[in-house]
């Protein structure tokens, strides 16, 4: 193929994408009580999954320290335009999140005709591990770190004559950046997978500069997060997991590497 067949390719890969992400956006858009009343606002309310299973957690402990009996704060839209803008944008955001896995299937069959067969070997499997990573990611930032995350910020006050009060839109970014943060950065493994076998990156390496790959989560944990100790040690927390798995992933692809190399040698 020429390159202006493959721009002519990808074109259709990518207008494919987009269409996938609009039909399910649309969905979402025509079906606000259930898409923005109970899945966007979800987390804005008492009887949210999460709350709920907290509360059932303390009480097996004996506690009532769990249960959340109010969220402290008031969600308004002060622009004329703001409610509208505020659900066409978050059934976009939900079309991207439900449209991903055949986005990124579209994206990966225009890039797999490219590789080697040993390249391609290798990334068997990808369009379902990076969906299923991204899904976990998307599920973690909703039901773990969102819910604890709004409920520290709702309940925080430095005065009590301070009346909690958020715009819609300053909800609505909050939300969707601890989501779609977390199902980009669950993506850790598939990216170290992919580097180990390139033979860039070694389980030595990984392991050596293990204290500032910390000190990076940290950093990027505070960037993608509300500006409280509580949302960046939630979303660390994760991060330190899978990296210490990601190392384990490197090391089985340096030995499955070793282990090949040895066999072609042998023959």
């Amino acid at each position: 193929m020429s390159f202006i067949d493959h721009l002519e390719e990808l074109r259709w890969h990518v207008v494919r994408s987009v269409a996938a992400i609009f039909v399910f956006g649309f969905i979402a858009f025509t079906n606000k009580e259930l898409f923005f009343g109970k899945i966007i606002l979800g987390p804005s309310k008492i009887d949210f999954w999460t709350y709920r299973m907290f509360c059932k957690l303390g009480q097996l402990m004996d506690s009532n320290a769990l249960c959340i009996e109010k969220l402290n704060f008031v969600i308004q839209a002060r622009e004329m335009t703001e409610q509208f803008t505020m659900h066409l944008g978050s059934s976009i955001v939900i079309g991207l999140v439900l449209a991903f896995p055949y986005a990124f299937w579209e994206m990966w069959r225009f890039i797999k005709p490219g590789l080697h067969p040993t390249e391609r070997r290798m990334t068997t499997g990808a369009t379902f591990f990076v969906s299923l990573l991204f899904l976990l990611g998307v599920m973690f930032g909703y039901f773990i770190a969102a819910p604890l995350s709004i409920n520290f910020l709702a309940n925080y006050q430095i005065d009590e004559s301070i009346v909690n009060e958020f715009n819609i839109s300053s909800y609505i970014s909050t939300l969707v950046t601890l989501v779609i943060g977390c199902g980009l950065m669950f993506q850790l493994p598939m990216l170290v997978f992919v580097l180990a076998k390139m033979g860039i990156i070694t389980p030595t390496l990984m392991r050596q500069y293990r204290k500032h790959s910390i000190v990076v989560i940290l950093i990027v944990a505070a960037v993608i997060t509300p500006p409280d100790v509580i949302s960046q040690i939630l979303i660390s927390i994760p991060l330190f997991l899978l990296y210490e798995i990601s190392i384990t992933i490197c090391a089985r692809v340096v030995r499955a590497k070793l282990k090949e190399l040895s066999m072609e040698e042998n023959t």
